[in-house]
């Protein structure tokens, strides 16, 4: 029996694999991402957080792109190039890390809302009513502030305001399981809730959560630059704080068009890279999706 089911997990597994390399704007998006998160991952081993010392600086104030650095410089004479690359890991780890936490409040409560009917399912649904009616920015931006600019902070502030529209997600897809014959045979059987949840649910929810994470990181990147861009930074450079700081600084003023224009396409090309990947999964994991394309 585990022989047969680990053979269905495998030939699901190669179908998916062939289906999402099937879409090719979803393969693009991914080839962005594995190069984004590489380079990350492996910045320490090339590079250090000296690279945003402003006492280490080499260059020149707002010196244009040249050889010697290929991206600029800033207004202290910092190589943007390596801001850049070093700013990534902060962008990307909070984008990663409040999205996780978005997904897993968002899964929680909706599988309960929608597994426990009556006041339980009542009570979760009007807390979800009452965070989704919230602007999530004003309300991050006002917990970041209040609990200070530390990354934990900042992810904690775009997780509990992002969840809202994940559980009522879920909270559909659970309703939908649930009315399903074999959920019925399961409870007449003496399956539990636990049971119910973790062995027939959450496995038919996965695949949409799977679609979600990927668009909800790309959302919690784009909190996180608002967020520094507005002032609450998590004390270190990311994405967001140097476009800040050349707002701070007048780059514009000063023509310094790449100190403006280099961040912002970063952010755009990861945050795209996300949607992407987001779309091609949704199509791949949901049939009528994949039926219609």
């Amino acid at each position: 029996m585990t022989s047969v089911a680990a053979t269905r997990r495998r030939l699901a597994l190669s179908r998916f694999s062939a289906d999402f390399r099937g879409h090719r704007a979803g393969m693009i998006g991914l080839g962005i991402l594995v190069v984004s998160v590489a380079l990350a991952l492996v910045a320490p081993l090339f590079i250090s957080e000296d690279v945003t010392s402003v006492v280490d600086a080499t260059g020149e104030d707002f010196d244009g792109p040249s050889l010697r650095f290929p991206f600029g410089t800033d207004e202290s004479g910092r190589s943007i190039l390596l801001m850049l690359w070093w700013g990534s890991r902060t962008s990307l780890l909070i984008g990663f890390l409040a999205a996780l936490l978005s997904i897993v409040i968002g899964m929680v409560v909706g599988i309960a809302a929608g597994h426990f009917r009556g006041w339980i399912g009542g009570v979760l649904m009007r807390v979800t009513d009452w965070f989704l009616v919230l602007p999530s920015l004003i309300t991050a931006l006002v917990l970041a502030a209040i609990l200070g600019g530390s990354t934990a902070t900042v992810i904690v502030a775009i997780g509990i305001t992002t969840w809202p529209s994940t559980a009522r997600l879920i909270r559909a897809q659970t309703l939908s399981v649930e009315a399903r014959p074999y959920i019925e045979r399961s409870k007449a059987l003496g399956a539990g809730h636990w049971h119910i949840t973790t062995r027939h649910v959450l496995p038919n929810v996965a695949p949409l959560l799977l679609a979600s994470t990927t668009l909800e990181v790309a959302s919690a990147i784009v909190t996180e630059s608002t967020l520094a861009f507005l002032g609450v930074t998590a004390n270190k450079t990311s994405w967001g704080t140097m476009l800040r700081a050349s707002y701070d600084y007048g780059a514009a003023n000063e023509g310094a068009w790449w100190y403006i224009l280099i961040p912002g396409l970063a952010i755009l090309a990861v945050v795209m890279a996300f949607t992407l990947v987001g779309r091609a999964l949704e199509a791949v994991l949901n049939p009528r999706l994949r039926r219609a394309a």
